[in-house]
């Protein structure tokens, strides 16, 4: 491994993020360290229609406070129109070790800031009561990965867990923003605890106040100088808390897509990450061309709870008889991929059967680098056997230009002669459309019935 981008051989930067707050919560010295003040408090609820998660006693391991004030709601996050979160929150500011560190963990050097898309990229829903209502408004750049990613697990939300509601794409579309606020909240906390290993999870946000002694150059882009972290014992608690201060991650400039990537690493500890990867993947992120993208190995945290690098099952031995780490059970959401440019021999970029036959009829699809959502409302479609023979699938792009879910109708008993009419004479030479091409990288001699739609991809 790169000395540069080893964070093992950084003497300082061994304290994991279990010994810093420890560290912070019981020895009075690190007070001053930090120069925390004396007086924390509780924020204020949201709306008024529920209490916050320190006030259900299930909140985050937070210092004690001999008072308690209540904080405007304004005062929950920091965009641009709006203060930031006050240092009187319950929590406790980034120590320079693990600021270094989740930098190292995210681009192998201290050097690297996220530009200009990361830092307007948040999650927004399109309006509620549409036809898009279930879905994230996404932009071009390399967080469209982690949003889309996010968006499996809220349509899996939504159509599967939610009691009392239909699996339908109609409650899909009748949606309030109140039932979308609770399918971001639940999701992107149930992701952090996953990734915790339903231990603990971290939940980062920006405050004005800069605690860090760090004599790091920071950039004011990357703000990480400003991040408070609070911590969590309970799912439950991290889901209220996350709801409370949802701005955070969806108002415009809350770069709320940065501060879940974040917390997500924070919350999978940098001892269980290094585990996690291989010696082809030794940080999260990837530059190129200008742009900044994310590896594999986030997806898989996302999707499965673990930043396995790869996408085969389990283990593999790679060219000089090194082991790389696959996926190792079987994910709630699934995946999907195909590249144009991606020959058929190479085994090791074959996703296996624990992400292409998920628990939920879900899949996460990289088509020649552009993510997208496939997705059927039948529940049963990958339990019962003959209901693959013919069945519906829907897609759900992101691109601006969409204004309602693609219908498709899969047919995998049909003969592939039958399916001649279907050629794309508009493509790149290529028979099918690319959708259709990922679509049978998991049925593979399907047909597919755009149902009116024009094909494209």
């Amino acid at each position: 491994m790169d000395p540069e981008v080893s964070v093992q051989e950084q003497n300082p930067l061994e304290l994991d993020l279990n010994e810093i707050t420890r560290k912070l919560l019981f020895l009075d010295q690190w007070r001053g360290v930090f120069r925390l003040g004396s007086s924390l408090t509780t924020p204020q609820n949201h709306d008024g229609s529920h209490t916050s998660a320190e006030e259900t006693g299930e909140g985050s391991r937070v210092f004690p406070s001999p008072g308690q004030e209540q904080l405007p709601s304004s005062m929950v996050c920091s965009i641009p129109r709006l203060p930031g979160i006050s240092s009187k929150l319950h929590g406790f500011p980034i120590a320079p070790a693990i600021a270094t560190m989740l930098k190292r963990s995210l681009f192998g050097n201290t050097n690297q800031v996220l530009g200009g898309d990361w830092r307007k990229a948040h999650f927004k829903f399109h309006d509620p009561f549409s036809d898009l209502a279930f879905a994230l408004q996404v932009e071009k750049g390399g967080a469209q990965s982690i949003q889309m990613a996010v968006q499996g697990s809220i349509i899996k939300y939504l159509l599967f867990t939610r009691e009392g509601k239909d699996c339908s794409l109609q409650s899909l579309c009748n949606l309030s923003q109140r039932e979308q606020e609770q399918a971001l909240a639940a999701m992107l906390a149930g992701i952090l605890w996953a990734a915790g290993e339903a231990q603990k999870a971290i939940v980062c946000f920006d405050t004005k106040d800069i605690h860090s002694t760090s004599t790091l150059d920071y950039s004011s882009n990357n703000f990480i100088e400003r991040l408070q972290l609070f911590e969590f014992s309970e799912k439950e608690a991290t889901e209220k808390f996350v709801y409370d201060h949802l701005q955070c991650f969806k108002g415009e400039g809350s770069h709320g897509v940065i501060l879940f990537l974040y917390s997500l690493v924070l919350s999978r500890t940098f001892e269980r990450l290094q585990k996690d990867l291989d010696t082809t993947t030794t940080h999260l992120l990837h530059s190129q061309a200008g742009g900044v993208s994310c590896r594999q190995a986030v997806l898989n945290l996302i999707l499965t709870g673990r930043a396995s690098p790869n996408v085969f099952n389990g283990y593999e031995e790679g060219k000089s008889e090194q082991s790389l780490h696959g996926i190792l059970a079987r994910s709630d959401i699934g995946y999907l991929q195909w590249n144009k440019d991606t020959s058929e021999g190479d085994q090791l970029s074959q996703v296996g059967s624990m992400l292409k036959t998920p628990t939920f009829p879900i899949w996460l699809c990289n088509i020649n680098g552009n993510y997208s959502i496939l997705f059927c409302t039948n529940r049963q479609l990958l339990s019962d056997w003959k209901m693959e023979r013919v069945f519906d699938l829907h897609f759900y792009s992101g691109q601006p230009s969409q204004k309602k879910p693609v219908h498709l109708t899969i047919d995998t008993h049909s003969h592939h002669w039958e399916g001649e009419h279907h050629e794309d004479k508009h493509g790149s030479g290529r028979r099918f459309s690319s959708l259709e091409m990922v679509i049978r990288t998991k049925w593979r001699e399907a047909t597919i019935n755009w149902n009116g739609t024009i094909p494209f991809f």
